[in-house]
């Protein structure tokens, strides 16, 4: 067993006072010893943190002990290091943004799409009514995805709602929508579903628990996730690489972004171009004099700017 726990969770339940909430959840965090990335808002809290196996035993104690958790379900990962150098815990208006004029438009602790769990996923996916919707973001899915799955063009999932009527062509299917830990699917399950689309699932768990209880058969490449390992296996029965260098097009799964700050475009890019373009996504990028130190892993920790004193000289009359 590794001495390191990775915790990737969310639950849809309002939150009384969120953003005084927000607060001292992370004051339990700090003392906890955790590192993470945590959403709090009105409708929920979204969150991966990371640390030693029994502060995430402590962790998940405190989540379930609130009594407005309770469907919380935890992706446990065991790492060697903590998947986070920091723990943020943010108070924001929704845990996942919706891109809606008015988030209120749909609401998935009233109605979303029919849970699937992992295996019952894996017998429905191949039937001839089925359509597989991949509801990430276009550089998840470039990591991997599910075979046969339709992919959207979308930076963000804010702009999922715009795609709705290139998807009206599937209305007489059924849908059957994925993301990495479920919490995208609630929100594009229910906006399909007021949208007039009749028979949508979700991915129960997400891609995570997918590869934990089926071996992660016919999901192809690799699952991108939200901390500093960007991308996990799934696959243990038929895996293949579908992500490709995007400056030379071999075949690779290594994910940074550009070590120009003003870029920082997310992508794929092999070892070799990462060399001889600096960690840069284009020679422009790898000239420009912003342009950060690179290490070889393309990741990069945000440094405080520091603070400037300002020395005020009172003018003498």
């Amino acid at each position: 067993m590794k001495a390191y726990q990775t915790l990737l969770y969310y639950c849809y339940s309002h939150i009384q006072d969120a953003e005084q909430y927000t607060k001292n959840h992370l004051n339990f965090c700090k003392s906890l010893g955790l590192t993470g990335r945590i959403i709090i808002a009105d409708e929920g809290i979204n969150g991966t943190v990371s640390g030693k196996a029994d502060a995430c035993k402590a962790y998940m104690d405190y989540i379930y002990a609130d009594g407005r958790f309770n469907a919380t379900e935890f992706k446990i990962d065991e790492v060697d290091k903590p998947s986070f150098i920091k723990i943020h815990c943010r108070y924001k208006t929704e845990i996942v943004y919706s891109g809606l004029k008015d988030p209120s438009y749909i609401n998935p602790t009233q109605e979303t799409g029919k849970h699937l769990e992992p295996k019952a996923f894996a017998e429905m996916k191949d039937r001839d009514d089925v359509v597989i919707l991949d509801v990430r973001s276009n550089y998840e899915h470039s990591m991997g995805k599910f075979k046969n799955a339709i992919t959207l063009d979308i930076e963000n999932f804010r702009d999922f709602p715009a795609m709705i009527n290139e998807l009206a062509q599937y209305k007489d299917k059924k849908i059957l929508t994925y993301c990495t830990g479920g919490i995208k699917c609630e929100k594009a399950s229910a906006l399909l579903l007021k949208e007039g689309f009749k028979d949508v699932y979700q991915l129960h768990g997400g891609i995570i628990k997918y590869g934990k209880e089926t071996d992660g058969k016919d999901f192809d490449g690799k699952c991108y996730v939200f901390d500093n390992r960007l991308a996990v296996d799934v696959n243990k029965i038929n895996p293949t690489v579908v992500s490709s260098c995007g400056n030379c097009g071999k075949t690779t799964t290594k994910m940074i972004n550009c070590a120009n700050p003003e870029c920082n475009k997310h992508f794929t890019q092999c070892n070799e171009c990462g060399v001889t373009l600096d960690g840069s996504c284009s020679d422009v990028c790898q000239n420009h004099p912003r342009k950060r130190p690179y290490d070889g892993t393309g990741y990069y920790v945000k440094v405080p700017q520091p603070i400037i004193k300002k020395t005020i000289i009172l003018a003498q009359s």
